[in-house]
């Protein structure tokens, strides 16, 4: 009887044990009960007029929704899971995957000399313009700091040959092959590599051909000429100098290679998809596996410390995409930037995860902190507010930036009278690289004209002693002194710089 008692009891325990629903993952939690408020708390926080994110796990994509508005002045116009977003260097990887197809297809190596492919190609050194490859090229190898050229590249009149021709003037900072600088330019070139080995088809073409139209990437751009027609585009903005701002759109298909792409969650969800199934869509084989793991091979290692931030110990570079670990798994991701847009993309293989965040306002780190949230709540990391962490770091460098720029502010108050009348500083300048800028004098300020910039202008207004306010149109370029150089009463040349986003080095120009 005790026996069947027991049975009994254990008989009718058993319903209502039954109706408790079992502990969820956090993940499930966090993404189920806690997105939607994290996302808008940071993007309040971070200023941040929209967001869209998507999440793939294990085969399925379990979110993929927009937040906020495209436009800040038209409210109604909210962003979706389709809203196109400039995702700048997160081209990157396409642009590594489509060579490293070529090289499964025997058409190159990418240990080949870039000159093979690229006969008038030339580095600042001739020993190095000898031994530079196209994994080269692919992996920041130049010798030349991050960003270095890009204030001549970004967004300019000039073609990607006339880029070509200006890399023979970037004098490097590291020896070649030494050390790691982000390298745009490098890109660029490798890119152009793809029509001298497919007889003539662009770059753009290729990949669309090879990749976007087998994964169904339909709302993806491969360039940014006509975009802005496009009905459900964000507009890009910063909070870089103030207020929250509205910027033009880069114009970047002469880096296209580096950096042209344009798209949304819906397609990068398909993207990661493809990552995730080695190179499969729907079960159905595009690319070799062989292909996708030539792009995550280490092409150049950055670090093997451990990080102050996030469960990381070491990171390398491959083709267009970095890789680390994340509390224990090989993660592989890449952030993209362009004026008024930042984003990354990020896949976890053996957790079958892949992450893609994509907002339209430049001075922020809740993209990343978002993405390492995902992390955490996949990973197994114990909660910790990401946002409010990466904000408690940036906010000082932030309030010093905007002092800076009061400061300066304060001397042009000042209203003292410049030393020499403002048309002596009139006329055209010349940098090497860059080429000319015209100065004229208009009212009480001088006007910079660039040359490969006819859409920017910078004005600006007398501080002190040779010292003038630079307050350029597009915004995201920053407010800087100009310092003009004064020899026996004729000016001889003046430094601009721009943001440290754009090029960390400032440029002289000499009057000619």
């Amino acid at each position: 009887m005790l026996c069947s008692a027991a049975l009994g009891s254990t008989l009718l325990a058993a319903p209502a044990a039954a109706q408790t629903a079992p502990a969820r993952p956090a993940a499930t939690r966090f993404v189920a009960d806690s997105l939607d408020q994290y996302v808008q708390r940071g993007m309040k926080l971070w200023q941040i007029p929209g967001l869209a994110v998507v999440v793939v796990k294990d085969g399925q994509v379990v979110v993929s929704k927009g937040y906020g508005v495209r436009d800040v002045s038209r409210p109604q116009e909210r962003v979706d899971a389709n809203t196109l977003f400039y995702i700048a260097s997160n081209t990157k990887l396409f642009t590594g995957t489509a060579l490293a197809q070529l090289e499964q297809e025997k058409k190159l190596s990418l240990n080949d000399p870039a000159t093979k492919y690229l006969p008038d190609f030339r580095l600042y050194d001739p020993v190095s313009t000898q031994l530079v490859t196209v994994r080269d090229l692919l992996g920041h190898h130049l010798g030349t700091k991050t960003f270095q050229g890009d204030f001549t590249f970004w967004s300019s009149t000039l073609t990607r040959e006339e880029i070509l021709q200006r890399v023979r003037l970037l004098k490097p900072v590291y020896p070649f092959r030494q050390d790691y600088g982000y390298c745009n330019a490098g890109f660029l070139a490798a890119g152009q590599v793809i029509p001298a080995v497919t007889g003539g088809t662009s770059w753009e073409a290729y990949v669309e051909q090879t990749l976007l139209k087998p994964l169904g990437m339909t709302n993806t751009s491969m360039l940014t000429t006509g975009v802005a027609q496009r009905p459900n585009l964000a507009r890009p903005y910063t909070t870089a100098t103030g207020p929250l701002t509205l910027l033009p759109y880069d114009q970047l298909d002469n880096f296209g290679p580096a950096a042209s792409m344009v798209s949304s969650v819906n397609d990068l969800g398909k993207w990661l998809q493809f990552q995730l199934d080695s190179g499969k869509v729907q079960g159905q084989r595009v690319l070799p596996w062989a292909t996708l793991r030539r792009t995550r091979d280490v092409n150049t290692a950055l670090s093997a410390r451990k990080s102050a931030l996030i469960p990381e110990h070491f990171r390398t570079y491959g083709l267009g995409v970095f890789a680390d670990d994340y509390n224990g798994r090989q993660v592989f991701w890449h952030t993209g930037g362009a004026d008024g847009f930042v984003s990354n993309t990020c896949f976890v293989p053996e957790e079958g995860l892949g992450i893609a965040v994509l907002t339209n306002q430049d001075n922020q780190s809740f993209f990343e902190a978002l993405r390492y949230q995902l992390l955490d709540a996949y990973l197994g990391m114990p909660y910790q507010d990401r946002s409010r962490q990466l904000w408690n770091r940036a906010a000082p460098g932030n309030a010093e930036a905007l002092a800076d720029i009061k400061k300066l502010d304060a001397r042009v108050a000042k209203k003292n009278k410049p030393e020499l009348p403002l048309k002596a500083y009139a006329g055209q300048y010349t940098h090497p690289l860059y080429g000319p800028i015209t100065i004229e004098a208009q009212g009480k300020q001088l006007v910079v004209h660039f040359s490969h910039h006819p859409n920017m202008t910078a004005t600006l207004s007398y501080m002190d002693g040779q010292q003038f306010r630079t307050a350029y149109s597009t915004t995201a370029y920053g407010i800087f002194p100009a310092t003009f150089t004064v020899e026996s009463g004729q000016v001889k040349s003046v430094e601009l710089r721009v943001s440290d986003g754009i090029e960390q080095d400032p440029y002289v120009f000499v009057r000619g």
